[in-house]
């Protein structure tokens, strides 16, 4: 990790930074002058490369395609051979496949029968389909206009020329480029180190899958939220579990994942009101900062390091209710964890959908209301919220396609008025 800028410094570049009343977009802005990048670097198979962050940018050593080739099963010719007004008509030469060249030579108006791929004999620059001439023999008849000169040719370098950046670095890595890599006949890519994560939950009321329930227990769901979450940004994660609301526990925890990760997520014990060991500990492990950010649902969290010996990691505090966990990971600490990984910003796709139904909302806080997108029998984009929007009930973001996101200094939404969704495609 590189980096030691104070968090005050950081909060003095952030204008008008109120940690008790922090809106989204400036808990954004600091967190994002707060995370380090990963430097290591290491090589991998092309295979294994799929969801990994390019370290370095890929420059084309070759031309794609090499050569000129066609388009199409058809016949090669010269464009400046076909007639303007009546049929043109070409002796067949020779054949050519993909994989091979078609050496003859090519008299005048003569054409050479040719595969999709195969290389463009010397001197042909124009392919003509193969279903729409008149074959009678030896003879090939083209009907006047169905194609111009160039037409159905691949141009050498076409798609890449030699000495292009294929793929910058930072890119995120799709199936489509690693199909773009093996053309460029790369066996191995350099990619970032998976960031490493670390996160538990905390609470003394929380119980682990196949526990049995006593009263006042609940089970931990955060955990397997957070684990579905950090799966889909390719991080390596470290599953803490349950750690009681205890001093010890708490900086046992904290001292392990800050040792093992580079970035701790915790759920629970940032609440005012809640039992203060959680904060204690953070506060005695590291640098760190409690806020109360201006949205909805996910108000309390907290930011900063924590160190164990020499080694440190980034916090992310989060509230303890299922929704705020899921809704301030996606709004703060998604992004975050991808730049702490190397990745370039991306912005995310944003529908604009009519409301089917009105929406409360006052001024001076970010919403986030779950919703599920459609199209409307017109086909215009709509949304319709889940229902309750209580922060406790997960099963309102199992139902929604989407998050119907209000901003800061926005009112309240009318039927039929156009707001901002997130799709959780986007997201997942």
């Amino acid at each position: 990790m590189t980096g030691r800028t104070s968090l005050e410094e950081i909060a003095s570049c952030v204008a008008g930074y109120d940690p008790k009343a922090l809106p989204v977009a400036q808990a954004q802005e600091f967190i994002a002058r707060l995370v380090p990048r990963v430097q290591a670097v290491e090589k991998v198979a092309l295979r294994s490369a799929l969801g990994r962050v390019l370290a370095e940018d890929v420059v084309s050593a070759i031309d794609v395609p090499s050569h000129d080739n066609s388009a199409m099963d058809g016949y090669a010719l010269r464009g400046s051979e076909l007639a303007d007004a009546a049929d043109s008509v070409f002796g067949v030469a020779g054949a050519g496949f993909a994989g091979g060249r078609f050496e003859g030579e090519v008299g005048a108006r003569e054409c050479v029968r040719i595969m999709t791929g195969a290389v463009m004999p010397a001197g042909l620059d124009t392919v003509v389909p193969q279903e729409l001439v008149r074959v009678d023999g030896a003879v090939v008849r083209v009907p006047a206009g169905i194609v111009r000169r160039g037409d159905n040719r691949r141009l050498a370098g076409e798609d890449l020329a030699r000495g292009e950046v294929a793929l910058a670095a930072g890119r995120i890595l799709r199936p489509a480029d690693l199909g773009l890599l093996a053309s460029l006949g790369a066996a191995e890519v350099a990619v970032f180190r998976r960031l490493r994560v670390a996160f538990f939950s905390t609470g003394n009321e929380l119980r682990s899958v196949g526990e049995a329930l006593d009263a006042g227990a609940v089970y931990d769901s955060n955990r397997y939220t957070l684990w579905g979450m950090l799966q889909r940004l390719g991080v390596e994660v470290l599953d803490l579990g349950v750690v009681r609301d205890d001093p010890a526990a708490l900086a046992t925890a904290f001292r392990a994942a800050a040792d093992a990760a580079d970035a701790v997520i915790t759920s629970g014990g940032v609440s005012v009101g809640e039992a203060d060991h959680t904060k204690a500990v953070m506060a005695e492990l590291g640098d760190v900062l409690f806020w109360r950010i201006a949205m909805r649902p996910g108000r309390p969290m907290a930011i900063g390091r924590i160190e164990s010996g020499g080694s440190e990691a980034i916090l992310f505090g989060l509230p303890g209710n299922p929704v705020a966990v899921m809704v301030t990971f996606y709004a703060l600490v998604r992004d975050a964890l991808l730049a702490m990984s190397g990745a370039t910003a991306t912005p995310l796709l944003v529908v604009r959908a009519a409301s089917v139904g009105a929406i409360r909302k006052r001024a001076g806080r970010t919403e986030y209301q779950r919703g599920i997108v459609a199209r409307a029998p017109d086909g215009r984009w709509q949304v319709r919220t889940t229902g309750s929007q209580g922060s406790g009930i997960l099963r309102s973001m199992s139902e929604a396609n989407g998050l119907v996101v209000l901003g800061h200094a926005q009112g309240d939404v009318a039927a039929g008025d156009e707001v901002d969704v997130l799709p959780f495609d986007a997201l997942m």
